[in-house]
């Protein structure tokens, strides 16, 4: 990854918690760097910028309306970030994912890859990739913990994306699932106190 933002100079990472945060498509890392005042000190937070330009902003993978993608260009983009993640695992204590709208379908996928690589993952108001050849290759010797958070009337998730989302991962993962009404396609204050909860419950503990 070209472009990271860290919660935390390089003098203090060693030893920490890392949390790897993904953006949605077509905004940046700087979306998710807002977020680390509301996330437990104890972590080190890396956001990480997607590496495909959207405009003037970035995306992990070309979308179009009904959220359809071409699977190449999913597992190129995995490949980067477990590469980068490879490259610093090493300094911290465990790692955790935290995805939002696009970056979820990120997250989701690299612990389907590699399930024994994440100690915790959040999604949040996005969705899980549907497709057979990662359906084939997945496999988990006991469910991981996952957080999804999300606003039940999100207008931007396709409505059949969130239906093989909510089968998936109850079918799959520890689920904790928690619905914000009115809070749109957004990540609201009250969801990251969730969120955090959930971050000190699984890893912090």
């Amino acid at each position: 990854m070209e472009t990271v933002v860290w919660s935390k100079p390089e003098n203090e990472r060693a030893g920490t918690p890392l949390l790897v945060m993904m953006h949605g498509y077509g905004t940046d890392e700087q979306r998710m760097a807002a977020l680390f005042p509301q996330l437990p000190e104890d972590f080190t937070c890396a956001a990480l910028r997607g590496p495909m330009p959207i405009g003037d902003h970035y995306g992990w993978f070309l979308l179009d309306y009904f959220l359809a993608n071409d699977f190449a260009d999913v597992i190129t983009t995995t490949n980067k970030v477990f590469a980068w993640i490879d490259s610093v695992k090493g300094n911290h204590s465990s790692v955790s994912l935290l995805g939002y709208s696009q970056g979820m379908a990120m997250a989701s996928t690299l612990l389907r890859l590699r399930p024994e690589g994440f100690k915790a993952t959040v999604g949040l108001s996005g969705f899980v990739l549907e497709n057979d050849l990662l359906a084939l290759s997945e496999s988990f010797d006991s469910p991981p913990p996952f957080f999804w958070g999300r606003d039940k009337a999100d207008p931007v998730i396709f409505r059949d994306a969130i239906e093989h989302t909510e089968e998936w991962l109850n079918k799959n993962m520890a689920l904790t699932a928690r619905t914000y009404p009115g809070m749109g396609h957004r990540i609201a204050a009250r969801e990251m106190a969730d969120v955090s909860a959930f971050l000190r419950f699984y890893v912090l503990r």
